[in-house]
């Protein structure tokens, strides 16, 4: 594969993005963040991209979190910057939180395909992706807690909000793997597949969501978003809003109309 640690391929609507330093379990540098960070703002800025599949190389992990000889002792000044990648990271901070999604309006549903081990900073990765599809091999853990850190990337909040408390304590406070059928259970995950299909069963999860009403898409994963932790009439707001714009698109009256015309529509996003 390309020696960049980013791969990014795009077409017929889906950008697959491929974190790819396998023979470090795709372990997160200054360099990932970075390019991670410019590929989703390539993505939100681009309207012929309907879902984003996140994959990692090779088959012993999707990402082992952050790279403890590269990246942590950047953050910690433990060491100084030692080229453009370093100082970019430590000129903004928040590229972390961009690369990881966290915090930033990535409206583009988001697919991660994962095969392998899943943890630290790769399972926050994954806990800011829509869909999930990994390997029965796979496991996941936030075992930050077992090195004196806490997932502060989005671990603790996103976790305590997808799986209910008693899971989110035991993932987060004791800081064991869980397995991919356990996993599935929590609601984790959406499919275990055997990890020679992980990528074709993401890849047809993206393929038939590229010929949905892409406005549609991003409208119902930012209320989705807006709604949670909500009450249910402001839950109720948000989509009265979302619907007004909805109904004004040309999107839906092109989905009506393929339908009276019983073919397939021509969605343009507007």
């Amino acid at each position: 594969m390309s020696e960049s640690p980013i791969l990014f391929e795009l077409g017929g609507g889906v950008a697959e993005i491929t974190l790819n330093r396998p023979g470090k379990m795709n372990a997160l540098t200054p360099e990932m963040l970075v390019r991670l960070d410019r590929a989703w703002t390539q993505i939100r800025q681009d309207p012929s991209v309907r879902v984003v599949v996140l994959t990692g190389a090779g088959d012993r992990a999707f990402c082992a979190g952050a790279d403890l000889g590269r990246l942590t002792p950047l953050l910690t000044r433990a060491r100084p910057a030692e080229d453009d990648w370093d100082k970019a990271l430590l000129d903004d901070p928040l590229i972390l939180n961009r690369a990881l999604l966290r915090g930033t309006e990535m409206t583009t549903p988001v697919i991660a395909a994962m095969r392998g081990v899943v943890v630290g900073g790769g399972m926050e990765l994954m806990l800011a992706c829509d869909l999930r599809v990994c390997a029965d091999t796979s496991e996941f853990g936030l075992v930050e807690v077992r090195r004196g850190l806490i997932p502060a990337a989005g671990g603790i909040a996103r976790l305590s909000r997808q799986v209910a408390q008693a899971q989110a304590a035991e993932i987060l406070l004791v800081g064991d793997r869980v397995g991919a059928a356990q996993a599935l259970g929590f609601g984790l995950v959406n499919r275990v597949v055997p990890a020679e299909e992980v990528l074709e069963c993401a890849r047809g999860l993206a393929a038939r969501m590229a010929q949905n009403g892409p406005l549609a898409m991003r409208t119902l994963k930012q209320v989705m978003l807006e709604s949670s932790g909500r009450s249910l009439a402001e839950a109720f707001q948000a989509e009265d809003e979302a619907v007004k714009v909805i109904l004004r698109s040309s999107d839906a009256r092109e989905g009506s109309r393929a339908f009276m015309e019983k073919r397939a529509p021509r969605f343009t996003g507007s």
